[in-house]
């Protein structure tokens, strides 16, 4: 059986990480820039993590969510102590894309209404409703097209109280910080402005911090910048460091009933003994705190650097376009400075390091860097 290949794919085969550090095959040493596409939080195979897995395991790995699960009420009062979220309520699925789809449907189930309004760059996952929201045809089948999917222009208030003023929008969908779209920050005010609109007309305020959630913005989450309070928050990626695991954060006030949501693998023992491990080890080595320092010292010398036309982001999620494609860049940065970064479109390197990111590793890729463009 061959695999059904629909990536393009690095030539590197990663076989050990630590750290911000990956090696391959042939004993290479790679700085990790791109952490697995912002999975990697606390770094590869941290010696905490491993030993919560490994202890969970010991004792009891897997079972439905048809039985208490003491380790998910932990997890819950964790993640609400951590996220400044203590009174929000904490559904558990796998992934991103199923938090989003949880998440639209709840909003849509507390409403009533069909309708989601989301915007240009954005991604929500490949799911149903996820991918409908998603601003990019090419991944959305025939079978997820649907008018009930508006996408508006990102930052636009007019156009969002127009359609919000129909009384039909179930919910808006907006990432803290757009990922796949290049690193884009909502405009100052945006996400205030688009609170205040959705209270207005009823609708349900969806923050999706799949991405820059989990402390990468140099806040726990990205739209703490702001004083917005969601209806409903969702996290993956940082939030497991690896082990697939994502959730949906739900406002008090919204109340669930038998059979609402549901999930067989959401929140089993591993998933929970990861994301503690992951929360215990952001708290103790103070992480969130080290993505804000070291991420503004990045941002500020990566801005210093004039073959970069802009450098978009907070923290250590951040985004630098050029005028150029950036496939020569990248490849020499991974074959002779030995750099892993990321992409997005043709012209944007997207950095999403582990939160352990030092301002020395900073510094070697600043200098890689400068020596291409």
């Amino acid at each position: 059986m061959n695999l059904f290949e629909v990536y393009p794919l690095m030539d590197i085969t990663p076989v050990k990480g630590e750290g911000c550090y990956i090696w391959d095959e042939q004993g290479t040493k790679y700085l990790d820039l791109y952490g697995g596409h912002a999975v990697i939080s606390v770094g590869h195979s941290h010696p905490h993590y491993i030993s919560r897995l490994t202890d969970q395991l010991k004792e009891i790995g897997f079972y439905s969510n048809s039985v208490q699960i003491p380790q998910q009420k932990e997890l819950a009062l964790k993640l609400g102590q951590l996220s400044g979220y203590p009174d929000y309520q904490l559904f558990l699925v796998n992934s991103g894309a199923e938090a989003n789809e949880n998440a639209l449907k709840l909003a849509s189930f507390v409403t009533g209404r069909k309708k989601i309004v989301a915007f240009k760059k954005g991604f929500h996952g490949r799911t149903s409703a996820a991918v409908a929201v998603t601003d990019n045809p090419k991944i959305i089948a025939p079978v997820n097209q649907t008018s009930n999917a508006i996408i508006l222009p990102f930052n636009d208030l007019k156009l969002l109280e127009d359609q919000l003023i129909s009384n039909e929008i179930a919910a808006v969908i907006i990432e803290g910080i757009q990922g796949v779209g290049g690193i884009n920050v909502p405009a100052d005010g945006f996400l205030v402005e688009a609170e205040k609109l959705c209270k207005k007309y009823g609708t349900l305020l969806i923050l999706d911090e799949i991405q820059s959630g989990y402390g990468r913005s140099g806040k726990f989450f990205a739209h703490q910048y702001t004083s917005v309070k969601p209806d409903i928050i969702t996290v993956a990626k940082g939030m497991g460091n690896g082990f697939p695991v994502g959730a949906v954060l739900i406002a008090p006030e919204i109340k669930p009933w038998f059979g609402m949501l549901g999930t067989t693998f959401g929140g089993n023992y591993l998933a929970c003994a990861a994301s503690l491990a992951v929360l215990e080890i952001m708290e103790s080595e103070s992480l969130v705190e080290n993505a804000a320092v070291v991420g503004s010292y990045l941002i500020g010398k990566l801005k210093e650097i004039s073959g970069i036309k802009e450098v978009r982001g907070l923290g250590l999620m951040i985004g630098l376009e050029f005028d150029q494609q950036i496939n020569d860049i990248r490849h020499i940065l991974l074959k002779k400075h030995h750099i892993f970064t990321g992409v997005s479109g043709a012209n944007t390197i997207r950095l999403l390091s582990p939160l352990t990111l030092t301002k020395e590793q900073a510094t070697t890729f600043i200098v890689a860097l400068k020596s291409l463009v």
